[in-house]
């Protein structure tokens, strides 16, 4: 199976957002999705908050696969790292190394950007994941780490917390 592995473009957001919602119907949680074509359009592309790479396989015209990311800093290592935000094949994909090399290309660019880490969250219950990362890839859990998060109500809430 001859394998493209590409930047996202802006004529890609439809598909982008496609690969959005079926990841979101894996996760059991397709109603979570707020992302929109414009909004895809607006914060991959025209101010950059993230990027995408896309994964086509043999003479599919559409995507296959998507790894979604972003650039952080760590004050420990005084450099960026890169955060894969979403990794997703579809399941008729699977097992054919296309995660490997959205893989290779992420380590590739964080490389290129001297970044020290590349990290990511995976879900607790999605072992097949898990097993990939862990075996595949060789990643080290963070299981010291416990993630935190402010929803936009809770990020409202928080000028509440110093204004009289």
């Amino acid at each position: 199976m001859a394998t493209v592995i590409r930047a996202a473009r802006p004529e890609d957001v439809h598909d982008i957002l496609q690969l959005i919602i079926d990841l979101a119907t894996y996760e059991k949680e397709p109603e979570s999705v707020k992302a929109t074509p414009e909004l895809l359009r607006k914060n991959l592309f025209e101010t950059p908050y993230a990027h995408a790479l896309l994964a086509f396989a043999g003479n599919t015209e559409k995507p296959v696969g998507i790894a979604l990311y972003f650039f952080n800093y760590s004050t420990w290592t005084g450099r960026p790292g890169l955060y894969l935000e979403d990794l997703y094949v579809k399941p008729e994909c699977r097992g054919k190394g296309l995660g490997k090399m959205l893989f290779a290309e992420l380590a590739k660019i964080a490389q290129e950007k001297n970044c020290a880490r590349l990290d990511w969250s995976v879900l607790k219950w999605n072992q097949p994941s898990i097993d990939f990362y862990e075996k595949s890839l060789h990643a080290t859990p963070m299981s010291e780490w416990l993630g935190m998060r402010l929803e936009e109500s809770g990020i409202e809430n928080l000028k509440k917390i110093v204004s009289p």
